[in-house]
């Protein structure tokens, strides 16, 4: 989070007055409508970023993360990103002090939003709460520290190319797949494209994300179809869009990667 919805002109949010209150964690909330992307840019403080429905994606040099209303994405001060907000939402951004992100995650990831955590989340991010009080947010905070150490990291990560260059040859493959993860083409279809041996195209793309290209795409394409869950699309289509075979290839490749079948998570959804 950084800027404001384009309701209210899409200018950087102007988080000075919080910061002057000396609290060592503070927070806001913002609406964005379907289709938004807040641009690129960076917070000297740690950074908890929560949306209470849909499928949040946020980027950053080091990876993308897709983030469903059960998840919150934690990133290190001065790491770079933006967010894409395919359905309407509303944005809960935390801030947290850099002594105090000594205490937290030292990697950028996603971690599980508990019930405490997110009521947490919530009343942090309250502006118009009459009973917040520097001493209270000040307890709520350290709270909020605890409980964040507590919860597990969430497979959502996908890495990104070190060399995040629209000319780097690896960048170009993740991107295409990014914007068609149902795409077919196989290793060696992709090397020659590149006109790149398949050994120097598996090399390169270790060397640039540092998974496989297989277990790259098919974080990809579970991560994506994610979206697609949350739209009520059936298993089935989703399966298919996302380049499985079959509903059963799908849910055995879903259920291994968040511990749940597709149909537990389109019920929750």
């Amino acid at each position: 989070m950084g800027f404001f919805s384009p309701e209210d002109g899409s200018h950087a949010l102007d988080l000075s007055a919080r910061q002057a209150s000396g609290l060592p964690i503070f927070g806001v909330a913002v609406r964005y409508p379907a289709g938004h992307t807040v641009p690129m840019h960076e917070h000297p403080h740690g950074h908890l970023i929560y949306a209470d429905r849909g499928l949040l994606r946020v980027e950053a040099e080091s990876g993308q993360w897709l983030v469903p209303p059960t998840a919150a994405v934690w990133l290190r001060p001065g790491v770079a990103h933006r967010l894409v907000v395919p359905v309407a939402l509303q944005a809960h951004g935390l801030f947290a002090r850099e002594d105090i992100c000594a205490r937290l995650p030292a990697t950028d990831c996603v971690v599980h939003v508990s019930g405490l955590l997110r009521e947490l989340i919530v009343a942090l991010t309250r502006t118009d709460n009459p009973a917040a009080s520097p001493e209270r947010m000040r307890l709520l905070g350290a709270l909020l520290a605890e409980e964040l150490q507590a919860q597990p990291a969430l497979p959502l990560h996908l890495p990104w190319p070190a060399a995040d260059e629209p000319d780097d040859p690896i960048y170009r493959v993740c991107q295409a797949l990014l914007n068609n993860p149902g795409d077919a083409a196989t290793a060696a279809e992709w090397a020659g494209r590149l006109a790149l041996g398949e050994k120097t195209f598996h090399r390169r793309f270790l060397q640039s994300t540092g998974i496989s290209f297989g277990k790259w795409r098919q974080q990809l394409r579970l991560m994506s179809s994610l979206t697609l869950l949350m739209q009520g699309m059936p298993i089935t289509q989703v399966a298919l869009a996302s380049g499985y075979d079959s509903h059963s290839a799908y849910t055995t490749a879903f259920s291994k990667q968040f511990g749940q079948p597709p149909s537990a998570f389109a019920a929750n959804r």
